[in-house]
């Protein structure tokens, strides 16, 4: 099994954004800057058996590589599908890392001609990995190039235009081609059905999160107690990549008090500060939560966008996951509605009347 990681194309990078972090994003937003992407990649897992969590989708891999390995052929495609942070990325690099092949990686969106993914495809050896993020967000017109060089493993370039216009089809080399998407229902149905591998990630218990916290304490040489492991993976909503932010934050309140171990009372602390309270809360989901106390009655989810100031997809894929799974939301046939349990989260006494019933009811 190689120790390298995989070789990034930086090529494929080529007119991505590069700016800073916005002050104004919270700790649990997806968007990170350039340091937040750094200080991710020194964290991310190189193998397998580094990576915590997520045990049946690591165990259908390992399967289907070293099946691929033995029959000496490339690995099929594969669909990752699943919330922001949940290490889609890091299984993508570890597949080309357990190959030993190059992972090339790009997003959908920079994918915005035919031309920018034949360019791509063209560079690609026996064996490597092409890894998209934000799959879902791929251009109809480049999707169907997709279609042959997946199936096929062909691209159709047009030469020359009108009455002289030829088609000329060119070979590639076998590879696997990973996808990332957190909406796999916006994923056109024969573009889904070109993956040979289905992998779909859930959140992560607490459990697993303080394993990987220890684990990310030692790589950052912070001395962390079980405790504050604990109480840091119990507000990061399920989630790896907001646990070590906030392990980031932690560190920087420990370095500034001139503390040398991180215990509970400073992880807590430092938590606090973020305006991150014990139920994993920061301040939008307070003030979704407080939209739909004093609205009384079902709100849709446009309504709650404006009332808050905040995108409808942020919301919906962002905080409101964690307000559902935590027994704080409720969505039923004519809006979202706060539960009694949502408010006691924010403070406020219990409605007179019972929970609504859900969506289903």
């Amino acid at each position: 099994m190689p120790d390298t990681d995989p070789v990034v194309n930086p090529a494929a990078f080529a007119g991505l954004p590069n700016r800073p972090a916005d002050p104004g994003e919270g700790p649990t937003t997806p968007q990170a800057g350039i340091r937040e992407r750094e200080f991710e990649n020194t964290l991310r897992p190189r193998t397998f058996d580094e990576f915590v969590g997520q045990h049946r989708v690591v165990e259908n891999l390992r399967i289907a590589l070293e099946a691929a390995r033995g029959r000496g052929e490339a690995l099929d495609h594969v669909l990752f599908s699943g919330g922001p942070g949940l290490g889609k990325t890091s299984l993508a690099r570890i597949v080309a890392t357990e190959l030993g092949t190059q992972l090339h990686a790009t997003t959908g969106p920079a994918l915005e001609r035919p031309r920018d993914l034949v360019g791509l495809l063209t560079q690609l050896e026996i064996g490597d990995v092409f890894f998209i993020d934000e799959v879902h967000r791929v251009p109809a017109a480049v999707e169907e190039y997709l279609y042959t060089a997946m199936e096929d493993y062909t691209v159709d370039f047009t030469l020359d235009q009108g009455p002289n216009a030829r088609v000329l089809p060119l070979p590639l080399k076998r590879f696997t081609l990973v996808g990332a998407t957190t909406r796999e229902g916006l994923l056109s149905s024969p573009f889904r059905g070109r993956f040979g591998l289905f992998e779909r990630l859930g959140p992560y218990p607490d459990a697993d999160l303080v394993a990987i916290l220890l684990r990310s304490a030692g790589i950052l040489d912070v001395e962390l107690d079980e405790d504050a492991a604990a109480l840091v993976a119990a507000r990061s909503r399920g989630t790896p990549r907001i646990a070590n932010r906030f392990l980031r934050r932690v560190r920087d309140l420990a370095q500034v008090t001139r503390r040398k171990r991180v215990t509970e009372d400073l992880a807590n602390d430092a938590l606090e500060r973020l305006g991150v309270d014990g139920n994993g809360l920061e301040d939008l989901d307070r003030r979704i939560l407080d939209c739909l106390a004093s609205s009384g009655a079902p709100v849709g989810l446009k309504t709650i966008a404006a009332a808050v100031g905040e995108s409808e997809d942020t919301i919906e894929e962002v905080f409101e996951p964690h307000l559902l799974r935590s027994g704080f939301l409720q969505k039923t046939a004519r809006g979202r509605v706060i539960t009694n349990a949502g408010r006691k989260a924010i403070g406020l006494p219990p409605a007179e009347r019972d929970d609504p019933p859900g969506l289903f009811s």
